[in-house]
């Protein structure tokens, strides 16, 4: 088990970033917004907390039944916050996260969907393992690039994500639903082999493959954990999706094993 907490991608020019992602499965770019910008993302992303922007069916807590009970959510998640409050696809992330996609996974990437993923303090909830492909239904073509987002310095303990390195390379495992959120999972653990946890600091993002494995602990901490998720993927991919009714909760938010080798 690795358990480097200040693991950094040192690598800097565009070709070294789309090899050690094809190596690894996922690499960190440090940087993506600056102090004022990430202001400006917190903002909007309380305001989504708070109901000021209704979020609707959209709105889920992926750690229901897996943590604490009451009226706190353990792990919000939103769908579609560009479709929701349009101009925030007005503002830099999305424009940035796009070219870094198109830099790794090819110049057709376009944007499948984003999410909002909070912890709430002092919930003590994982995320469950699992392989984002998973959720997703079978496609010819399996390029993607989720580009996680750090509102907070992510930490082991309020969640930063871990990976498990070259797994997308392997298999996608069977997943089962877990807990009563919605959420799924399969087997692995900090022990599997190249399990790494990558803190990041205000700003910063990493960028994980559909099947790279990964998971975060619960934040046992007193501040929030706030993550901004956007998805890429080739725009025929994307079409292909829609025609088989996947739009990832734009529509109907249910989340369950689609792919059919995660059976």
């Amino acid at each position: 088990m690795s358990t480097d907490p200040t693991f950094r991608s040192e690598r800097t020019d565009d070709t070294d970033l789309a090899r050690a992602f094809d190596r690894d499965g996922f690499v960190v770019l440090e940087g993506l917004l600056d102090d004022s910008e990430v202001r400006t993302y917190r903002e909007i992303y309380d305001r989504f907390l708070s109901g000021e922007i209704d979020a609707g069916d959209k709105r889920a807590d992926l750690g229901a039944g897996a943590g604490r009970s009451g009226a706190t959510e353990n792990i919000t998640q939103i769908m579609w916050p560009s479709d929701l409050y349009p101009e925030i696809a007005s503002l830099p992330l999305h424009g940035r996260a796009q070219a870094i996609a198109r830099q790794l996974i090819g110049e057709d990437a376009e944007l499948d969907f984003d999410m909002l993923i909070a912890k709430a303090p002092s919930t003590a909830t994982p995320t469950p393992w699992h392989q984002d492909a998973g959720y997703w239904v079978d496609l010819p073509d399996e390029r993607a690039a989720s580009i996680w987002v750090s509102l907070d310095e992510a930490t082991v303990d309020n969640g930063c994500m871990w990976y498990v390195r070259g797994s997308h390379l392997g298999p996608i495992r069977p997943h089962r639903p877990a807990g009563g959120g919605g959420a799924i999972e399969c087997d692995c653990s900090e022990d599997e082999p190249g399990a790494t946890p990558v803190p990041l600091p205000p700003g910063s993002a990493v960028v994980h493959a559909g099947r790279t494995l990964h998971y975060s602990r619960g934040n046992t901490t007193d501040g929030p954990r706030r993550a901004y998720i956007l998805n890429f993927r080739p725009a025929a991919m994307i079409a292909r999706e829609r025609e088989l009714g996947m739009d990832h909760g734009l529509t109907e938010n249910v989340r369950t094993v689609r792919n059919s080798l995660a059976d």
